[in-house]
């Protein structure tokens, strides 16, 4: 069995390959190279992230030196130069290597899991559980095409690069906030944590509406965009999924076995009809369907089978 590398190993190559990228650009090769050596070991894809975080800081940097400094002097040293200048100068340097991966780079969870994911530019990405999404970052816009599910997003600010989540049809602008878009069908959902963002349907560009923090918006095909706002519990409360949690306010046990089934593949299921309207509140485990089952046979003192593959409420 060989030799496991050490994390100063993997900083390194990865060292290498933004080295690499900024030599010889985007050849097809060297991408597929690259691609091979990303999905060698889970810590190659954590390493490359760290330090392309650090390469767009070192941009910016650079960027608003020169801005300020006089025509003579040099502002910053470049980042082929900083490379150049020895392994400790481009482990800083490569940490922050431009993201050029073909077609961007996909992230998918499983069933009950949430991931998070640092972007390039500094925001983060956590998905929800059976969630995919394509993430493309380019240099005046910054893409995130979200196949499925739901993906809760904080954005860097960068007026110049715009944030833009594609859910189907439904576009969801940002330029530096947090808000989460869940697909659903013929549309999406979008719910905003923080600061502001623009949400419409793609060729109905005119009916785009503003949203703002505590805004809810349900975006349809073909249909005027439906907004509400909700107190900051709420929002709380509709995003506690990313901390492994499905908070119950009044639910239906019809709506919270649906909500249970996301993220577990013991299906739970309810048999006895009029139960279906009855309406719950309390904070439990997304993976923990079976203390769910068995807080509504403590509260409505009806039969509850749990086996291995299901769970069945009611007769």
């Amino acid at each position: 069995m060989g030799k496991r590398e050490t994390a100063n190993e993997i900083d390194e190559a990865a060292f290498r390959w933004v080295a690499r990228l900024d030599r010889e650009g985007d050849d097809p090769r060297l991408l597929s190279d690259l691609n091979a050596w990303l999905v060698q070991d889970t810590r190659h894809e954590g390493a490359y992230l760290r330090a392309q975080a650090l390469w767009l800081k070192l941009d910016r940097a650079a960027n608003a030196a020169s801005e300020d400094s006089p025509p003579e002097q040099p502002a910053a040293l470049s980042r082929r130069a900083v490379l150049i200048g020895g392994a400790g100068a481009a482990a800083a340097a490569v940490m922050a290597g431009a993201w050029v991966l073909t077609g961007g780079r996909r992230f998918d969870t499983e069933i009950g899991e949430i991931r998070h994911v640092p972007l390039p530019d500094g925001s983060v990405a956590e998905l929800n559980t059976q969630s995919s999404v394509r993430v493309t970052m380019a240099k005046s816009i910054r893409r995130v095409r979200l196949a499925e599910g739901e993906a809760w997003f904080h954005v860097e600010s960068d007026p110049s690069r715009p944030f833009v989540v594609e859910s189907g049809l439904v576009r969801v602008r940002a330029v530096g906030t947090a808000f989460s878009v869940r697909r659903i069908e013929r549309g999406a959902e979008v719910l905003v944590s923080e600061g502001v963002v623009e949400a419409w349907v793609s060729g109905a560009e005119i009916a785009a509406v503003r949203l703002s923090a505590g805004d809810k918006a349900t975006v349809l095909e073909r249909q005027p965009i439906l907004t509400e706002t909700a107190a900051p519990a709420e929002i709380d409360r509709k995003l506690a999924w990313r901390s492994g949690k499905i908070d119950l306010a009044g639910e239906t046990l019809g709506e919270a076995a649906a909500e249970f089934n996301r993220y577990n593949q013991r299906e739970m299921v309810v048999r006895q009809q009029s139960l279906l309207s009855k309406r719950f509140y309390g904070v439990f485990r997304t993976d923990d369907p079976e203390g769910f089952a068995k807080a509504v046979h403590s509260s409505l003192n009806v039969p509850v089978e749990i086996t291995k593959d299901s769970i069945v409420i009611g007769r």
